[in-house]
C-alpha cells in the first residue's frame, strides 16, 4: 500500500473532523492546569487532584455508555459527544467573564469532557472498523497518529502565544469551537454506517441477549473486560499500556507546576517544550507501517514499547533556563517517537483481535480502565509531591516505568502468530 493511498471520501471527512478537534485540543494543551496555576493560583496537590478527579468521575459516568452505544448508530453518538464537549468548554470563558470561575467548575467540566471523550473514542473506533477494510486499518490508524503529533507540534506553542496575547481563556474557546466543527464534519460523512454495522443491528434484532442493553447497567460492559483479559495477546498489551500511560500522565501536572511555577518558565516556552518533540511522533507514525512490514507487529510492539519506558526518568533533572528547556525537549522527543510507532500498531491489533459486536464495549472498557488508573496514579502522585517534593515524585514515576516492559507479550499463541507477523 502506498503512503498516499486513498481511503475514500467518507474516511476523508472523518479524518478532517478528527484533525480539527485534535488541533483545538492541542492548542488548549494543559489548559486546565494552566488556568488552575496562573488564574486560580492552585498548588501541585490541587492541580493533581483536579486532573485525577475529572478522569475518575468521567470514567465512572462513561461506564454504562459503552454498552448503550454498542448497538446504536455511531455517527449520532459521535456528533452528540462533540456538541456536549463544546457546550461544557464554553461555560469556562463565560464564567471567567462573569468573575465566577473556580476549581469546582473546572472539575465539573473536566468530568463531562472525560466522559464524552471515552464515549466518542469507543464509538469512533467501532465506526472506523466498519468504514475501512481490515487491510487498511493500519494505514488509517497511522494517519490518525500522524495527525495527533502534527497538531501537537503546532498547537501548544500557538496556544502559548495566544494565552500571552489574548489571555488564558482563548485556547479553551478555540477548543470548544473545534468540537463544533468536528460535529459538522462527521455529519457531512453521510451514507450508511457499513455492512458490518447493519449486520450487527440485524443480529441484535434477531437474537436479544443479556449483553444487549435494554437499560444502562454496569454488567453490560463486562463483556469488554472479559474479552480483553481472556485474550492472550490483548491482555499483556492492555496491562502494559494502562500502567505506562498512568505513570506518564501522573507526572504531567507535576511537571506543569515545576516548569510554570517553581522554575518560572513562561507559557509559550512550556508549550514549545512539548511541541517541538512531537515531530518525533510524526516520524514514528510514518515509520510504523514500514517497520511492521519488515519486522512484524509483535517485534515492533515489543521494541517500541520497551524503548518508550526509558525516557521519562530524565524529566526529574529539569532545571531553569535554556538547558532545562532543551532537556525536556530531548526527553520528550525520544518518548514521543517511540509512542508514535507503538500506538497505531496497538490500535490496529486491538481492532483486529476484537469481534465487531463487541468493539465498542471493548474500547470503552479499555479506555475506562486507563482513565481510572491514570486518575488514581495522578492523585497519588499529587500527594507524593506534597510529601517528597515535585521533582522526587516525577523521578519515582520514571523509575517505575523502567519495569513496565516486563508486561509486554514476548510470545504469541499459534492462533495469533500469523496475523502479528
Amino acid at each position: 500500500m502506498a503512503g498516499g493511498r486513498s481511503l475514500g471520501r467518507r474516511f476523508g471527512w472523518l479524518w478532517a473532523a478528527y484533525a480539527v478537534s485534535a488541533f483545538g485540543t492541542r492548542l488548549a494543551f494543559d489548559a486546565f492546569a494552566l488556568i488552575a496555576v496562573v488564574v486560580l493560583h492552585a498548588g501541585a496537590t490541587e492541580v493533581a487532584l483536579l486532573a485525577a478527579s475529572g478522569l475518575a468521575v468521567g470514567a465512572v459516568v462513561a461506564v454504562p455508555l459503552g454498552a448503550w452505544v454498542e448497538f446504536r448508530r455511531k455517527r449520532p453518538v459521535m456528533i452528540a459527544a462533540d456538541l456536549i464537549r463544546c457546550a461544557a468548554l464554553l461555560s469556562i470563558p463565560a464564567a471567567f467573564a462573569l468573575d465566577g470561575l473556580g476549581l469546582g467548575q473546572l472539575l465539573v467540566v473536566s468530568v463531562v469532557v472525560a466522559a464524552a471523550d471515552i464515549t466518542f473514542g469507543a464509538a469512533s473506533g467501532a465506526y472506523l472498523k466498519s468504514l475501512v477494510p481490515p487491510e487498511d486499518l493500519l494505514v488509517a490508524n497511522g494517519r490518525f497518529e500522524a495527525t495527533t503529533w502534527t497538531t501537537t507540534a503546532l498547537g501548544p506553542p500557538l496556544g502559548g502565544v495566544a494565552v500571552g496575547v489574548f489571555g488564558p481563556m482563548t485556547t479553551v474557546l478555540v477548543d470548544a469551537v473545534s468540537y463544533l466543527l468536528s460535529a459538522l464534519g462527521i455529519r457531512a460523512i453521510g451514507g450508511e454506517e457499513g455492512q458490518q454495522s447493519q449486520s450487527q443491528e440485524a443480529e441484535r434484532q434477531r437474537q436479544p441477549r443479556p449483553d444487549t442493553p435494554s437499560g444502562l447497567r454496569m454488567s453490560d460492559l463486562q463483556a469488554g473486560w472479559r474479552h480483553i483479559l481472556g485474550h492472550p495477546t490483548l491482555r499483556p498489551l492492555f496491562l502494559n499500556t494502562v500502567l505506562v500511560n498512568a505513570l506518564i500522565m501522573a507526572s504531567a501536572p507535576l511537571l506543569a507546576v515545576l516548569m510554570l511555577g517553581q522554575l518560572g518558565f513562561p507559557p509559550w516556552q512550556y508549550g514549545l517544550a512539548f511541541a517541538v518533540p512531537c515531530l518525533g511522533g510524526l516520524l514514528g507514525s510514518r515509520l510504523s507501517r514500514r517497520l511492521v512490514a519488515r519486522h512484524g507487529r509483535r517485534r515492533v510492539l515489543l521494541t517500541a514499547g520497551t524503548l518508550r519506558a526509558i525516557w521519562p526518568v530524565g524529566l526529574a533533572f529539569t532545571g531553569p533556563g535554556t538547558p532545562g528547556l532543551l532537556l525536556v525537549m530531548a526527553v520528550e522527543f525520544g518518548l514521543i517517537t517511540c509512542i508514535g510507532v507503538f500506538n497505531p500498531v496497538l490500535a490496529t491489533t486491538r481492532l483486529d483481535r476484537t469481534p465487531q459486536d463487541r468493539t465498542t464495549r471493548t474500547l470503552t472498557a479499555w479506555s475506562i480502565t486507563g482513565k481510572t488508573t491514570t486518575a488514581a496514579a495522578t492523585a497519588l502522585w499529587g500527594l507524593l509531591a506534597a510529601l517528597t517534593g515535585t521533582r522526587a515524585a516525577i523521578a519515582l514515576a520514571g523509575v517505575l516505568l523502567l519495569a513496565t516492559p516486563l508486561l509486554l507479550p514476548r510470545h504469541e499463541p499459534a492462533a495469533d502468530r500469523s496475523a502479528l507477523k
